[in-house]
């Protein structure tokens, strides 16, 4: 058997990790990774002692038909990426990677052009993530440079979802 390259292998924990995910529309996972080490995950659900949207059998932005990236404000799940920040101290995120992966819950498909939204962005930059790697298939994936989120800052044109 092929040993699997060190960047799907940290993705696939990341996948991993995204089927604790308490959402109904989309599964997230995030691995947070420095120096080779993981320094830890999160995935996407409730605070902790909150009814998950799996308990209540609903979701409030998918009953409001809000599209994918807005209003964030209305979901009860705190994101995959923020829950792995909270789970790190900030020394040992500094030039760290994120790995993050996406699941349609309906589908089972990878989400397609997934991206953190713009409140993940800002909590990945102030935590001083340097890369976030993200899945599109199985063995294909994208890496963000994080300075890139802050040199083309898209709250300043306005721009919406992700």
């Amino acid at each position: 058997m092929e040993r699997r390259d060190k960047i799907n292998y940290y993705l696939d924990l990341a996948e991993m990790v995204s089927q604790r995910s308490t959402c109904l529309r989309r599964h997230f996972g995030a691995v947070l990774v420095q120096n080779d080490e993981v320094i830890a995950t999160g995935y996407s659900g409730a605070p902790r002692g909150r009814k998950n949207c799996t308990d209540l059998n609903y979701c409030v932005r998918q009953k409001l038909n809000v599209p994918r990236g807005e209003r964030y404000e209305l979901c009860r799940s705190v994101h995959a990426e923020a829950n792995a920040i909270i789970s790190s101290s900030r020394n040992k995120m500094l030039g760290s990677t994120m790995y993050l992966v996406g699941i349609e819950c309906d589908t089972g498909e990878y989400v397609e052009n997934a991206c953190s939204c713009s409140m993940c962005k800002r909590l990945i930059i102030n935590a001083g993530v340097k890369h976030v790697i993200i899945r599109d298939t199985k063995e294909e994936y994208r890496i963000v440079n994080v300075q890139r989120w802050i040199d083309e800052d898209e709250s300043l044109e306005g721009a919406r979802g992700y």
